[in-house]
């Protein structure tokens, strides 16, 4: 391990590009990477020069979600919910693009972006219910933004699914093909005009936030300690099949 930076940033005309790169864990959501993330996050909100936030990644893994082998898992869901409202509130618009896999809270923290885009390599799963957990703090934004009859059958049964699949429920917005068109057009529209635009579109997961991420943050505390949760998640690392799977 080095002291390199887990999240990277440059600024493409008014863009700010934020790369997840922690390919050791396959840009796992780790207590360091949600602190860099939200640093940038807020340094972009920051700067009148920047017009939106463009979130991609390194490697064949977009996000994988928690960092099952670190500790922290009492608080892992709090800086979830933390960073999705951070997103949220952002007056600048994310956009997000994934080209590989995205996995349980990876899919929270891509829902949460106000357009996500995917490429033909993304594959995604909401993969907690496997280990006896559930996508309690990712479901924030996933069962706002996405149809929550398809949300219900990814989130019961842990199914992969692709991009296709994905833009199809509402998960995902459009295919990444759509990148270019759409950072034209945030970079042509007022700062002002994308702000209140902004505060509109996201009313619904803010008031969603409001009235349901402590409840659901304790929920994945609770699972994470369980007994179930211990066996599924160390079956996971040993690459095996949990105990109840048949």
């Amino acid at each position: 391990m080095t002291d390199a930076p887990l999240v990277r940033r440059h600024t493409d005309r008014a863009v700010t590009v934020l790369t997840l790169d922690s390919p050791h864990n396959r840009n796992a959501l780790s207590a360091a990477l949600i602190a860099q993330l939200t640093e940038a996050l807020d340094a972009a909100d920051a700067d009148p020069q920047v017009r939106a936030v463009l979130l991609t990644h390194t490697g064949s893994t977009f996000c994988a979600g928690a960092d099952l082998k670190a500790g922290g898992i009492r608080s892992g869901p709090r800086l979830l919910v933390e960073l999705i409202t951070r997103i949220a509130t952002l007056t600048k618009p994310v956009v997000a693009r994934a080209d590989g896999h995205v996995r349980a809270g990876g899919l929270g923290l891509l829902a949460a972006c106000d357009i996500p885009l995917a490429g033909s390599a993304a594959t995604f799963a909401f993969t907690e219910v496997r280990l006896g957990l559930a996508a309690a703090v990712a479901s924030l934004p996933v069962l706002v933004r996405a149809d929550p009859r398809a949300a219900a059958r990814y989130l019961l049964t842990g199914e992969a699914f692709d991009t296709a699949e994905a833009v199809r429920i509402g998960l995902v917005t459009a295919h990444a093909d759509a990148l270019d068109g759409i950072l034209a057009g945030l970079r042509a529209s007022s700062p002002q005009g994308l702000a209140a635009t902004k505060e509109i579109t996201t009313a619904q997961l803010r008031e969603r936030i409001a009235a349901t991420a402590a409840g659901l943050e304790q929920q994945s505390i609770a699972l994470f300690e369980s007994a179930d949760a211990a066996a599924g998640i160390k079956a996971a690392l040993e690459r095996r099949d949990p105990p109840w799977a048949r």
